[in-house]
């Protein structure tokens, strides 16, 4: 009995989820209400409910769970070698491209940067705490690399999803890692 719930419980939440970033392609989430959510996830919005306590409660849960997966994608790599650094940015951006449509999504939703910022945020700490360390840098800098590393990279992805990642995750990563690393001179542009 207990699994029969479990999976309901799973399919109610992955529905309203759905229904949410269906609606956020068309409007913005203060325009978005329970009552459409429900609608189209043809689901009660007392159900809603017992879930989420309203519609940013439940953007918040899709954003935390990104956020989550990306987290563990940047602590599994050490920044020791490039081929490393290499290899943990063609894994993040093969999740990207798994989660594409939700990415693509929350990164742009009607001007809203809440997630944009968050993905910020959790990249900024990481490089500056792991990235900083293992390549050396002075801290005095650190923070101004670190920032510019990060925007820059974030971008990149993002533009990278809106052209419908015309790009494999591996040509991705190492244009990245080649701007990072080598900088606008060390590129080999054709």
């Amino acid at each position: 009995m207990n699994k029969k719930l479990d999976r309901r419980k799973k399919y109610t939440r992955m529905v309203l989820k759905d229904s949410l970033m269906e609606l956020l392609k068309e409007k913005p989430i203060s325009n978005v209400t329970v009552k459409e959510i429900c609608e189209r996830a043809d689901i009660n919005r007392s159900t809603f409910y017992t879930h989420y306590s309203d519609q940013y409660d439940l953007v918040e849960q899709i954003e935390s769970e990104l956020i989550h997966d990306m987290e563990k994608y940047l602590n599994s790599v050490n920044f020791d070698t490039d081929e490393e650094a290499k290899e943990m940015t063609e894994r993040l951006l093969d999740y990207l491209a798994s989660r594409a449509d939700d990415c693509k999504t929350l990164l742009s939703y009607e001007g809203d940067s809440t997630f944009q910022r968050k993905v910020t945020s959790v990249a900024y700490r990481f490089i500056l705490n792991e990235g900083m360390t293992a390549k050396n840098i002075d801290p005095s800098i650190s923070e101004y690399i670190s920032s510019f590393i990060v925007n820059g990279s974030i971008q990149m992805m993002k533009l990278w999803l809106y052209n419908n990642m015309d790009r494999s995750p591996k040509e991705m990563s190492q244009l990245i890692n080649d701007f990072i690393n080598k900088g606008l001179y060390g590129l080999n542009l054709k």
